[in-house]
C-alpha cells in the first residue's frame, strides 16, 4: 500500500480553485461511454457530479487565507497483491474509501471527536498510471535515452551527408544503449507518459481543510502527533497522528478485504527497514516458515536479495547488511509502490 497527504499547491503559491485537480482527474473518462466512467463519491452517495465537486470545495473556505491551502490531496495505491484480493470491485474500493475517512477523522488530535461525517471531502477511483519524469525509472534510463538520441542524430547528419560517419556502426551502438537501458517495458525503454502495465488501480480523494460546516480546520500536515495550546483562555487540542492513519489504513484494508498482510508489506516492517535495518531482518528470520518464505519473495519483487543461510549471528548480520546496500534503494522505486 502506497499512501501520500499533499497540500493543494501550484508552485509556490496556492491556486485558488480545485477545478484544475478534478478536471485533471476526470482524464481517464473523456473516451469512455457514460456507463464506463468512474464518477466522484463521498461517504454517503456513488455518484457526483464534477460542478458539485468544484462548488463544495471553493466554497467550503471560510476564514482561510489567499495562501492557505484550501484541500489536501490523499492518494491511496494498494499494491498488485491487494489489488488481487479485492478483484478491482469498485464497490470494495468505495467501502474502504469511506472506512479509511473514518480513520482519517479519528487521527485528528481535538477537543470533541472528529468523525468522517464532520468531512467533506470527495473521492476517484482511477485505473490507469503513467510514468512522470520523478519515477525512479525514467531517471534511470535518462542517460541511455539521451544517448541514443544523439547517435540517432549523428546518423540523420550521416544520411543527409552533413557528417562522416558508419551508419551501421551507429546502430550498433544504438541497440546497444538499448539493451544496456534498465528498465523496459514490452521492449521498449520506459519514458515519461507511458502507461504502466499491469493492475494500476488507486484512489484520489480531495478533502477540504475545513469541516463540512466550515466552522474549523482541519490539517493533516500538522507538526506535531497531539498538542494543547491556550487559546483564549481556553485550552485547544491539536495534531494529527499519521502513524496511527497509516497503521489504521492497513488494518481497515485487510479487515475489509480479508487481506493476509506479510511483515514486510506492513507499515511497521516498512519503516523498520528504513530506519533499523537489522532488526527488520531479525525479525524476518523469526517468522514462522510459510511467513518468512513469503517474506522473502516479496523482498525479491523488490529488489532485495535474500541472503544465504549464515552459519552464525556475525555472518548473518555481514550478510543482512550487504544485501540491505544493494536492494534498498531499488526497493523504494518498485512499480508495486510497497512502501508509505
Amino acid at each position: 500500500m502506497y499512501l501520500t497527504i499533499s497540500a493543494q499547491k501550484m508552485g509556490s503559491t496556492y491556486n485558488s480553485s480545485v477545478g484544475n485537480y478534478v478536471d485533471y482527474l476526470e482524464k481517464e473518462n473523456e473516451d469512455r461511454l457514460p456507463e464506463q466512467r468512474e464518477e466522484f463519491f463521498d461517504q454517503e452517495s456513488d455518484s457526483v457530479s464534477t460542478q458539485t465537486v468544484i462548488d463544495e470545495i471553493d466554497a467550503n473556505t471560510a476564514k482561510l487565507r489567499q495562501k492557505d491551502p484550501k484541500f489536501y490531496s490523499i492518494v491511496v495505491s494498494p499494491n498488485q497483491r491487494e489489488l488481487k484480493a479485492i478483484g478491482n470491485d469498485p464497490n470494495m474500493l468505495r467501502e474502504y474509501t469511506r472506512k479509511l475517512m473514518e480513520d482519517y477523522a479519528k487521527s485528528f488530535h481535538r477537543n470533541q471527536e472528529v468523525k468522517a461525517e464532520n468531512l467533506k471531502y470527495y473521492a476517484k477511483i482511477e485505473r490507469e498510471r503513467t510514468y512522470r519524469g520523478f519515477d525512479k525509472q525514467v531517471q534511470e534510463n535518462a542517460p541511455y535515452r539521451g544517448e541514443i538520441a544523439r547517435l540517432r542524430n549523428e546518423v540523420r547528419k550521416v544520411e543527409r551527408g552533413e557528417s562522416v560517419g558508419n551508419v551501421k556502426e551507429l546502430e550498433k551502438r544504438i541497440a546497444e544503449q538499448t539493451r544496456l537501458a534498465p528498465h523496459k517495458q514490452n521492449g521498449q525503454l520506459v519514458a515519461a507518459g507511458m502507461q504502466k502495465e499491469g493492475p494500476q488501480t488507486h484512489i484520489h480523494i480531495i478533502v477540504s481543510r475545513r469541516d463540512v460546516t466550515n466552522t474549523y480546520t482541519l490539517s493533516p500536515m500538522a507538526k506535531h502527533k497531539a498538542s494543547e495550546v491556550e487559546l483564549n483562555g481556553k485550552t485547544v487540542k491539536r495534531g494529527f497522528d499519521r502513524d496511527s492513519f497509516y497503521q489504521s489504513a492497513e488494518k481497515t484494508f485487510d479487515k475489509t478485504t480479508g487481506f493476509k498482510r506479510n511483515y514486510v508489506e506492513s507499515y511497521v516492517g516498512r519503516k523498520a527497514h528504513a530506519k533499523e535495518p537489522g532488526k527488520f531482518f531479525a525479525k524476518v528470520m523469526g517468522l514462522p516458515t510459510k511467513e518468512k518464505d513469503m517474506a522473502f519473495k516479496l523482498l525479491k519483487t523488490m529488489g532485495v536479495k535474500a541472503p544465504s543461510m549464515p552459519t552464525n549471528k556475525v555472518q548473518m548480520a555481514a550478510k543482512i547488511i550487504k544485501a540491505l546496500g544493494r536492494g534498498i534503494d531499488k526497493a523504494r522505486g518498485t512499480g508495486e509502490d510497497m512502501g508509505y
